[in-house]
């Protein structure tokens, strides 16, 4: 993983003597709330709710066992003992007191971290695969380039006031989309042209929250060279044409629309011009150099198949089930990427204590190579384990409420933290989740529905990525009560769609009811070996509607 060098502690040391001043002059009266809040904003500290909420970035959702044991050792001093990983692979405290950020900040800079970037109108933490450099199905290592885009990024004053928040995906599977890099205001997918070069498709626009679009093509191959000049083009036409007058239309998703993808295209293709083979062309030398931070761990030479991993597979049913569910296969023969489930029974998705971070943490070293990854889907990835250690490792896992083997399926829910602690929220999200997660708490049953996905969002804004779920819900207020809206056909991956909205919203108590429901319906309709998605696509949404619309009563 890469190393921050001694320019980039400094300009994290630099920020957090910046921001200590500044709450210093706030809480001292010497500072005005307005100005205050940009302030804290460019240093990822909101007032939610309760409290403030402290977003700590993972830059491309990358962890040491050192870092993770930081934060553990964080939000067990400075937070209430968990925090709350999100779809950004970023982490949240919901509870610091805010005269004792300035000394998170510090904290966290101890080990290489910061919370700059994780708010404001600027470019967001990059994200990507978090399989990147051990998925078999990998066209190349995105993460040097996620590095790349991170360095250009970070403080850039030239895109330091954006007319909206910026948010890039960069991908690196041949085969699969594990960063939902359609939905991003620009997406990077690795490609092969006919040459053989590796480099990258360029879609923009996409993105959710009030307006979901599906990203555009502007590009179909851009050399890796050619990376920074671009996407200096896209937001130099973002930053230039982007409506500052409504935030509601200010994302680049509602400019593309608006402009055409194709005249988009056009205008940015003009302003590459200006740049293309400038100072801003990346050399092989620094492509290199990055590539090199991310070179494969020492791993050793395995016996494959290993005698004693394959009997314990074929012995002991619960441990073959979590290999199937939480397993990967690797680049190398032997080892395996391992996910940790944070959506054990009765817990919110993606909330994790500090006793299990130190564990994912103490597993890292122990079986691995030090390294951890946070996924889209708010779970933590081991991903350098070997087979020979993966019965021992569920084993400790299960003991931590870690080893849920549901990756994938219906429990394995996305869930932003909803109207429990965010002030944008319309509608609790937690307790709807967990409502769903007791009625269908049957691994059975859930391995029987296959692969599902179901997101909710406690608003419009859409951090739970309700559009993009095979079911969706959207919390919604209605005359002051919480209802929930019902989306289905949406898809993340490289068949991406947008969930359409089936009717009117639903009380949050018939909220089990609708799912089973809909559930019934994908069973007695589908054809052998097709998951829901695949049932949805195929006879359309009506029967689904039927059945859920049988009672009226239901509805609001």
């Amino acid at each position: 993983m890469y190393q921050y060098d001694d320019f980039d502690r400094r300009i994290v040391r630099e920020r957090v003597d910046q921001f200590r001043d500044q709450t210093r002059r706030f809480l001292a009266g010497e500072l005005s709330e307005d100005d205050y809040r940009p302030l804290r904003l460019q240093n990822g500290l909101y007032i939610q709710r309760h409290a403030p909420m402290l977003r700590i970035a993972i830059p491309y959702g990358t962890l040491s066992s050192v870092q993770l044991r930081a934060l553990a050792a964080i939000a067990r001093e400075f937070d209430q003992g968990w925090g709350h990983f999100t779809t950004r692979q970023n982490l949240q405290l919901n509870w610091p007191k805010l005269e004792t950020v300035p000394d998170i900040l510090d904290r966290l800079a101890d080990v290489d971290m910061h919370a700059i970037q994780t708010s404001g109108n600027c470019i967001r933490n990059t994200t990507t695969d978090h399989f990147a450099g051990v998925a078999a199905d990998e066209l190349f290592d995105p993460r040097p380039y996620c590095e790349l885009i991170r360095q250009w990024s970070t403080l850039h004053p030239e895109f330091a006031y954006l007319p909206r928040k910026f948010k890039i995906a960069v991908n690196g599977s041949a085969t699969e989309d594990r960063a939902a890099s359609w939905f991003h205001d620009v997406g990077l997918c690795a490609r092969r042209n006919e040459a053989g070069e590796i480099g990258f498709k360029v879609m923009v626009g996409g993105g959710l929250g009030r307006t979901p679009i599906i990203g555009s093509v502007i590009r179909d191959f851009l050399p890796p060279e050619h990376l920074l000049t671009y996407l200096d083009a896209i937001l130099r036409v973002y930053n230039r044409y982007g409506r500052r007058d409504n935030k509601y239309k200010a994302r680049i998703k509602i400019l593309v629309k608006a402009m055409t993808p194709e005249a988009f295209a056009a205008r940015v293709e003009d302003e590459w011009r200006h740049l293309k083979d400038g100072v801003g062309t990346v050399s092989a030398d620094t492509i290199a150099m990055l590539t090199r931070h991310f070179a494969p761990p020492a791993y050793d030479t395995l016996e494959t198949p290993d005698a004693g991993f394959a009997a314990q597979r074929r012995d002991d049913r619960a441990f073959a089930r979590w290999l199937e569910r939480n397993t990967l296969d690797h680049q190398v023969p032997g080892y395996r990427a391992v996910t940790l489930s944070l959506k054990p029974h009765g817990l919110p998705p993606g909330d994790i204590s500090s006793e299990q971070m130190e564990a994912a943490a103490g597993w890292a070293d122990r079986f691995g190579y030090g390294e951890v990854r946070v996924s889209h889907n708010q779970n933590l990835i081991l991903p350098d384990v070997r087979e020979r250690d993966l019965y021992t490792l569920w084993q400790l896992a299960r003991e931590q409420r870690l080893a849920t083997p549901n990756i994938g399926l219906l429990t394995d829910a996305i869930c932003c933290p909803g109207g429990d602690y965010c002030s944008l929220a319309n509608a609790k999200s937690i307790p709807v989740i967990a409502a769903i997660a007791e009625r269908f708490d049957n691994l059975d049953y859930l391995e029987d529905l296959g692969d599902l996905e179901l997101n909710l969002s406690g608003c419009m804004n859409a951090c739970g990525h309700h559009h993009i779920g095979h079911i969706g819900i959207l919390g919604v207020d209605k005359n002051g009560e919480e209802w929930y809206q019902v989306t289905l056909g949406g898809d993340a991956g490289r068949s991406a769609s947008l969930g359409k909205v089936i009717g009117p919203s639903f009380a949050r108590a018939g909220m089990p009811d609708v799912i089973e429901k809909l559930l019934h319906t994908y069973i007695e309709h589908r054809a052998a070996g097709e998951r829901f998605i695949d049932t949805l696509r195929r006879i359309g949404a009506e029967p689904f509607k039927e059945r859920v619309y049988a009672k009226a009563d239901q509805t609001h």
